[in-house]
């Protein structure tokens, strides 16, 4: 564990300063400008994740070296995770088709579950559920809907950058108190997050792009399902803890879709950004999602990995006040003026 302690402050500063370098060149080549469908007012750059996909992988040998990470997780993420922020770097240069993105993000959620040897059988109601051949199906719907919905909720400073450092260090807080491998990777992702959180706290001067909300999005799910193989009561508490996106980004994705409104297409209408114009701050928004992740979801998560709670029965008590919160705040009702 010395390797680690020495790695993390390492990685942290090496994402800062990876950066503030990407700035530089997204200043000149990907400068985001504000439009009716946008939550920002001034021209900023993006692209900027690609600094935590670099941080976090250069300090993801040592670990594996150091006995900290297997084999399989590695490959996950390394397959996964590399391909999903290449994809997403191409993207914000050239926005590419909707369906090309899409077999490329099936491609990326097939190789995890092929790597993690399928979904981790599920616990309900203190039964263990093998699910075969359908758990492959839900697999892949789980990873592809994270992987995009993580896309979907990275529209406001910070949100993307806080969401996934609480996570990660409420899935830390669950290994230690169930067992299982994993930790290390999950505190390596929070400080390459950390880094790029410097130069992306309200007001940002740089947004992580496609390239760091895709990678997000399936290093995530590959985390989950990796400490749901070890414990699988770890499954529920991983979604709770992403209790917050899974939510409004659904919920909004489904008003649309009953709507039949395009669902690629460029909005402003989930609850957070509701939020953010009602409250006119970015900055509030994101610490009000960050305090419910600790204050709300990471104490229920932590009851379901203790056993103090059955896996379903918090995942409902977690997620029922996040939608009526969503439904309280609009969120994927018809926009009645431009964003």
């Amino acid at each position: 564990m010395n390797t680690l302690w020495l790695l993390l402050p390492a990685v942290a500063l090496l994402s800062v300063l990876l950066t503030g370098l990407l700035r530089r060149y997204a200043l000149r080549h990907l400068l985001d400008l504000p439009s009716a469908r946008s939550s920002h007012s001034v021209p900023t750059p993006r692209g900027g994740g690609v600094a935590i996909v670099l941080a976090f992988f250069s300090g993801l040998p040592p670990v594996w070296a150091a006995g900290l990470i297997d084999s399989a997780l590695l490959l996950a993420l390394l397959g996964a995770g590399g391909s999903m922020a290449l994809l997403g770097f191409v993207d914000d240069h050239r926005p590419l088709p909707a369906r090309v993105r899409l077999v490329g993000h099936g491609l990326a959620a097939l190789w995890v579950l092929y790597c993690l040897g399928g979904l981790p059988p599920l616990l309900l109601w203190g039964m263990s559920l093998e699910l075969g051949a359908a758990g492959w199906v839900l697999g892949l719907l789980y990873l592809v809907w994270l992987l995009n919905l993580y896309n979907f909720m990275d529209g406001i400073d910070g949100i993307a950058s806080l969401e996934a450092l609480s996570v990660c260090l409420g899935g830390v807080l669950l290994l230690m108190l169930v067992g299982g491998e994993g930790s290390a990777v999950l505190l390596l992702l929070a400080a390459a997050v950390a880094g790029f959180l410097y130069w992306n706290l309200p007001p940002a001067r740089i947004f992580m792009g496609d390239a760091g909300s895709c990678f997000l999005g399936i290093s995530l799910g590959v985390l989950s399902l990796h400490a749901a193989a070890q414990q699988p009561v770890l499954l529920w508490s991983w979604l709770i803890l992403l209790g917050v996106f899974i939510v409004d980004a659904s919920w909004t994705l489904l008003r649309r879709l009953l709507r039949g409104e395009v669902l690629y297409k460029a909005h402003c209408s989930h609850a957070y950004q509701r939020a953010a114009r009602r409250w006119g701050s970015h900055r509030r928004v994101s610490i009000a999602v960050t305090l419910i992740n600790l204050l709300w979801l990471l104490p229920l998560a932590l009851l379901v990995a203790t056993g103090w709670l059955e896996g379903l029965s918090g995942l409902l008590l977690a997620w029922l006040p996040l939608l009526f919160l969503a439904i309280l705040l609009g969120a994927g009702r018809m926009e009645d003026r431009e964003c």
